[in-house]
């Protein structure tokens, strides 16, 4: 077996549906199709129940993609349709099929297509990119769906070594390897810092930390609010938070820890369209990830595409992605230590270019490529 895959299923999140799972599989089909390979896509008709879902919506309002082929045919919630959808795969007769895997709701939907689309003989192996084993925030019986949706495939990839340790809670015995999370290169070309202030109706005159993405408890908000009236920030007006993302759950407790800091918080809250990804970055100056919990993060990959530092926290994998002081500050996950490290940054006009211009080589979706095809090859091996 030579590694490389001809025909390849991605089963999971794609347009119509927005965010950062879909814009991962969308980008890792073309980066597969650029290699020769006869990619499809198979995503939801009902991804979540909208009663579940946290935010405004889950579908995208821009144009389907063109270059990829994707079939809406899997219904999280229907347990009759996992079935269909297995033996949809199984008349494809694909090498490969990908499976990311975030969220131990979808364990029964994606563990049981991807156990009923491998038959008996059939060459093709099932290998899931792991985002989470364990998610950021915890619900009975988490470990026992993510114990079942690990015995349903025969190999993984993990994104970070702390998802790659909780891997061996579940499974000591399948192929697994790391491979961090690529860039997200699929924002369009960088524009001026002038430009992205000028489109975002910002002042050129300050300088712009920038909170991006979902909002969650898991992701620190209000530790960097509580930074900003730190002491040590205290009297600064030369420069400003944007905070940019849409809220998952109560926004009032975000909104009342920012009322002191006034004028030096910008709220752009709602979901930011891919058109608008790139201004937001443009823009800023230093890209913060307060997180509580982590494992790695898309925001982090989207950084350093428009090469940008940050400051993050040192919790999961982050600090792996971010090496101090050459591609910006990895700091303790208090309010004091964030405050101190954006103080440096202000103070210091430190430039993290080059080491970022480094970094960023090795987390390429052609590395993310090999692997999963390494491990198709050690799966395919393993089943002789």
């Amino acid at each position: 077996m030579d590694g490389k895959v001809q025909k390849i299923v991605i089963l999971g999140t794609a347009y119509p549906y927005r965010g950062g799972l879909a814009a991962y599989n969308e980008r890792l089909a073309r980066e597969f199709a650029a290699r020769g390979a006869d990619v499809s896509i198979l995503t939801f008709t009902v991804q979540y129940p909208s009663w579940l879902f946290p935010g405004k919506t889950q579908y995208s309002t821009g144009q389907p993609p063109e270059d990829l082929r994707i079939e809406r045919c899997v219904n999280s919630v229907n347990p009759f349709n996992w079935l269909k959808v297995a033996r949809r795969i199984r008349r494809m007769a694909p090498d490969m099929v990908i499976v990311k895997y975030w969220l131990p709701y979808m364990a029964p939907c994606l563990g049981t297509i991807a156990r009923a689309c491998r038959r008996r003989g059939s060459s093709t192996r099932v290998i899931s990119v792991l985002d989470n084993m364990i998610p950021h925030e915890h619900r009975p019986g988490d470990k026992l769906l993510s114990r079942y949706f690990c015995g349903s495939v025969d190999g993984l990839v993990a994104m970070s070594r702390s998802v790659l340790e909780d891997v061996d809670i579940f499974d000591t015995h399948k192929p697994r390897l790391l491979c961090p999370h690529p860039i997200y290169d699929n924002f369009g070309s960088p524009v001026s810092r002038e430009e992205a202030c000028r489109h975002l109706g910002l002042d050129t005159g300050s300088r712009y930390l920038l909170f991006f993405g979902l909002i969650r408890e898991y992701k620190g908000l209000d530790w960097l609010l509580e930074a900003l009236g730190d002491k040590t920030l205290a009297g600064r007006d030369d420069f400003r938070l944007i905070v940019a993302g849409e809220f998952y759950g109560d926004p009032r407790r975000y909104y009342e820890l920012g009322k002191p800091l006034g004028d030096r918080v910008i709220w752009r809250t709602g979901f930011v369209p891919d058109g608008e990804v790139r201004y937001y970055f443009c823009a800023a100056d230093l890209i913060v990830q307060p997180y509580k919990t982590a494992t790695q993060s898309g925001v982090t990959q989207i950084a350093y595409h428009f090469e940008k530092p940050m400051l993050v926290t040192d919790t999961g994998g982050l600090a792996e992605i971010v090496p101090d002081g050459r591609a910006g500050y990895v700091v303790a996950p208090r309010a004091g230590e964030i405050a101190g490290a954006i103080s440096r940054f202000l103070d210091s006009g430190q430039d993290f270019a080059e080491g970022i211009s480094q970094i960023k080589k090795q987390y390429s979706w052609a590395a993310m490529c090999d692997t999963l095809e390494t491990i198709y090859t050690q799966c395919y091996d393993n089943k002789k």
